[in-house]
């Protein structure tokens, strides 16, 4: 399975949309040179709020591109980095793949999937009825989130649009991704 990495985003700053750049350092352990969310520990406000010492398992955000199109189906206009991803990737339908993935990015880069972006009203207050659009439920009543996954960095390197994605799937068995 590839796929390959269409933009790259961050912030400095807990904004909800992050800016594209031209490339992105990833450092192992930590995540997005320069990002908000960089850390060993938790970053997220709300998370830090309940907890400052639980280890970030949100270092990198990856979203894939062919949600963009599926929102835009129901009358959504969104970009890359706009729903705060760092890495907006093509032809991986990141959603399905299990938790220990590693995604290797362009020629040095290692990230490893831990689990589902849970969707926050945030998502609403940038384009009202958004949030309905990136979770829902499927035909068995099941919550299903949309919105990107979540990774760890394991090896740092540069990461640009063009670059390649190479998935290496975990020994089996496989378990699927929850939100983290």
């Amino acid at each position: 399975m590839s796929g390959r990495v269409t933009a790259v985003s961050r912030s400095g700053g807990h904004e909800f949309s992050k800016p594209g750049r031209e490339s992105i350092r990833l450092l192992a352990g930590l995540g997005v040179e320069g990002d908000a969310h960089l850390g060993v520990t938790v970053q997220h406000r709300s998370r830090v709020a309940r907890d400052p010492a639980q280890p970030n398992l949100r270092q990198v955000h990856l979203i894939h591109q062919e949600l963009f199109a599926e929102v835009s189906a129901a009358g959504f206009e969104v970009g890359p980095g706009q729903l705060g991803e760092n890495v907006t990737t093509a032809g991986i339908d990141l959603r399905c793949l299990p938790v220990w993935t590693l995604l290797r990015l362009g020629a040095e880069a290692v990230v490893e999937v831990t689990g589902l972006r849970n969707p926050c009203p945030q998502i609403d207050m940038f384009q009202t009825g958004l949030l309905k659009e990136v979770v829902g439920r499927d035909p068995d009543g099941n919550v299903v989130r949309k919105a990107g996954i979540m990774a760890i960095v394991v090896a740092g390197g540069e990461v640009r649009p063009g670059d390649p994605v190479r998935v290496e799937l975990p020994a089996e068995p496989h378990r699927p991704l929850e939100r983290v």
